[in-house]
């Protein structure tokens, strides 16, 4: 996706994948792309549940597991003629309050599948065809700030996460010859579906509304914007990665936490 190749903005005309781009984060990315021209294929396991439609053609894609993702490149890159962009936003995490110890065999592979060898798997898939086609490129692997702070009681999904961290900046070095370029986002606490959900179990077991237990987590996490970000700010970081605009970014992490994690 070159300066030569593509309009202005950088983005017209893009073909683009969005894996997790449903919901939170994923969708906000795939509206803003959508919305700057690209043409978006949007991937995630069920379809959109809201009544309007979401940006971009939709593809159900269990990415946690390799036939998955080799379903998903075949069908996206038949349905684009070619992919210029990947962005990988899908994960999730398993949760045990026992702590480290509680966890399983199951439990570290369903993180590690789910939120470091989804990403590996789809780029292993599509990259050749990146490259193939000598327009360049741009991928962005949504992480964690968690990757840089571990917690406990959810360390298989913080581990997975900072893999693949490591693994991106690998990867920028081997594709950067081609013109590809690879980055790192960080995403804090950013209010998102998924959020909002955590938010009212927690209120409800503490007999409290959900606005105030997230006062108190942006309290407890000593947020220096004093607030919760929105997809909306993730999704604005990763589409100007994804432009010429960021033409020589690559191997880099961008973290959008409200300053929490430290520069070192």
């Amino acid at each position: 996706m070159s300066d030569e190749t593509t309009p202005a903005n950088g983005l017209s005309g893009a073909r683009v994948v969005v894996t997790g781009g449903t919901r939170g984060i994923g969708a906000a990315t795939a509206r803003r792309l959508a919305e700057a021209g690209a043409e978006v294929v949007v991937a995630a396991r069920t379809a959109p549940t809201s009544p309007e439609p979401g940006p971009g053609r939709f593809l159900a894609a269990d990415i946690a597991s390799p036939g998955g993702v080799a379903t998903l490149a075949r069908q996206a890159l038949d349905l684009l003629g070619g992919v210029d962009v990947l962005v990988s936003n899908a994960g999730g995490q398993t949760h045990r309050p026992e702590g480290v110890l509680s966890f399983t065999d199951e439990d570290w592979q369903h993180d590690l599948d789910l939120n470091l060898l989804s990403a590996v798997r789809l780029d292993r898939a599509l990259l050749p065809a990146m490259i193939a086609q000598g327009r360049g490129g741009a991928i962005v692997h949504v992480g964690s700030n968690a990757a840089r702070l571990p917690r406990p009681a959810s360390l298989p999904y913080t581990a997975a996460k900072a893999a693949l961290t490591a693994y991106s900046k690998g990867l920028a070095k081997e594709v950067g010859r081609h013109g590809i370029r690879v980055n790192v986002v960080l995403p804090g606490l950013i209010r998102t579906e998924s959020l909002d959900s955590r938010m009212a179990a927690l209120a409800g077991q503490a007999g409290t509304d959900p606005e105030t237990v997230l006062d108190r987590t942006v309290a407890a996490m000593d947020i220096p914007l004093d607030r919760a970000g929105t997809a909306g700010e993730v999704a604005e970081l990763i589409a100007f990665l994804v432009s010429p605009a960021a033409g020589y970014l690559t191997g880099s992490q961008f973290t959008v936490d409200g300053g929490v994690l430290p520069t070192l």
